[in-house]
């Protein structure tokens, strides 16, 4: 069967953790919706309820709430073969604290929660799979909130920059001190230092 690469990629994706029949394939890539976001647009903004569990196919979006001084706190990137959006929204139909915007122009597979809901009737493997992909969810947010209080800016900027290098060079300095937590002129000495070594 011949698959377009948006729908071998999330395929590829899902068979780390279970496996399909070609029928259970076709049915499941009925379910999803394509979106296409622009640079710079946003995706999803706070109080918005989440329609979608999001599966980016190309491009890169960051996720991201405001604090009361309005600046912003980057809690992840999500670039190809990535899943992002906010579960709590999703699940809760309540409205949601985060904005998801694009960096690059990017292409996503969405499942609406009415489609998300009959995919658990019709084909139930994929309680273990949504099981499997929010339990690493949340043992990465864990993770970086205790590397966030147990590691220096510049400790938390090499372990970003090693775990995720395929992302590094593709979102800007200020963006990545954000992530890290820090101004962007700090990033910018810690970047020089680290270049350095």
């Amino acid at each position: 069967m011949y698959y377009k690469e948006s729908h071998t990629l999330i395929l590829n994706n899902i068979a780390r953790f279970i496996d399909l029949t070609e029928l259970e394939k076709q049915k499941y890539l009925s379910l999803l919706t394509e979106i296409k976001v622009k640079k710079k647009a946003f995706l999803m903004q706070a109080g918005d309820v989440t329609k979608y569990e999001y599966f980016i196919t190309k491009g890169c979006l960051k996720v991201y709430t405001l604090d009361e001084d309005g600046a912003p706190h980057i809690s992840m990137f999500a670039v190809e073969d990535y899943w992002t959006g906010d579960i709590a929204s999703f699940m809760m139909k309540k409205p949601t604290p985060y904005f998801i915007k694009a960096t690059e122009h990017s292409e996503l597979l969405g499942i609406s929660r009415a489609n998300y809901d009959l995919l658990f009737q019709e084909i139930p493997k994929f309680e273990k799979f949504y099981r499997i992909l929010y339990q690493k969810s949340l043992i990465s947010y864990i993770q970086r909130s205790n590397h966030g209080i147990s590691l220096t800016a510049e400790e938390r900027y090499i372990e970003f920059k090693s775990k995720y290098p395929q992302i590094v060079n593709r979102i800007t300095q200020k963006d990545l001190a954000g992530y890290i937590g820090i101004t962007p002129e700090f990033m910018s000495k810690i970047i020089s230092k680290v270049n350095r070594m």
